[in-house]
């Protein structure tokens, strides 16, 4: 069975949900959609789409800060977001980019053009993924197509929580990560388990990392990052 391209969908204006609705699944695509900001949120909690279609006029939670939410959260800031807009302001635009949007479509718009920007989105978002699926630094190599993590030309034999764990971290040297978003992005198998077990597995981490361990630091009080390293 292939699986469909999941897309989400957040409008409130029924005759667009059911346009863009049409249009995406003739595409090929399976298709979400929710008609608030706050429904938005709680179908990101069940499912992680791989693009979403975000109308920046909702009622209740506007568009802008459903974008802000979205961006701030490690699981999901990393979905690529096409705002929908019926405003020629250009400062909305603006703030929806600053926040991390990838594009914008002005209402009323062509079908043609929405899809052409979905498909270009998700060809550039693939085409990123790609290049960071292994990453470099200075000494560490973690490569997450092959699960497997280098230090020195050397091979780390890690146990998959370990190296999701290790991998999580990586993704934003220098952010401080608390327990509990440590659980949330590197346990992804969504099992229930206590906030001491990162502690437990980051120990196992750091042992077997031997000299890299270092790059794996504890903020008292608070949680792990990963070490930042500057550019020379």
């Amino acid at each position: 069975m292939i699986r469909r391209t999941k897309i989400l969908i957040v409008e409130d204006e029924k005759d667009i949900v059911e346009l863009v609705h049409y249009n995406l699944e003739k595409e090929g695509y399976s298709v979400t959609a929710v008609s608030s900001g706050e429904d938005a949120l709680k179908a990101l909690e069940r499912d992680l789409p791989a693009l979403i279609v975000l109308d920046l006029m909702l009622p209740g939670m506007d568009g802008l800060e459903t974008c802000r939410l979205i961006k701030q959260e490690p699981k999901t800031k990393n979905i690529p977001i096409i705002m929908l807009t019926a405003k020629s302001e250009e400062s909305d635009v603006i703030v929806g980019l600053k926040l991390g949007a990838d594009d914008y479509v002005t209402k009323p718009f062509s079908p043609k053009i929405l899809m052409a920007r979905i498909k270009a989105v998700l060809r550039r978002t693939a085409e990123k993924q790609v290049s960071h699926d292994v990453k470099t630094i200075g000494a560490l190599t973690i490569d997450t197509p092959k699960h497997k993590v280098m230090y020195k030309d050397k091979e780390i034999d890690l146990t998959r929580i370990e190296f999701n764990i290790l991998e999580f971290l990586s993704r934003q040297p220098g952010r401080v990560f608390s327990r509990d978003q440590i659980m949330d992005g590197a346990w992804k198998e969504g099992k229930f388990i206590v906030d001491r077990a990162v502690d437990v597995h980051v120990r196992g981490l750091r042992k077997k990392l031997g000299k890299a361990a270092d790059f794996v630091e504890t903020v008292r009080g608070v949680g792990y990052r990963f070490k930042e390293i500057e550019d020379n």
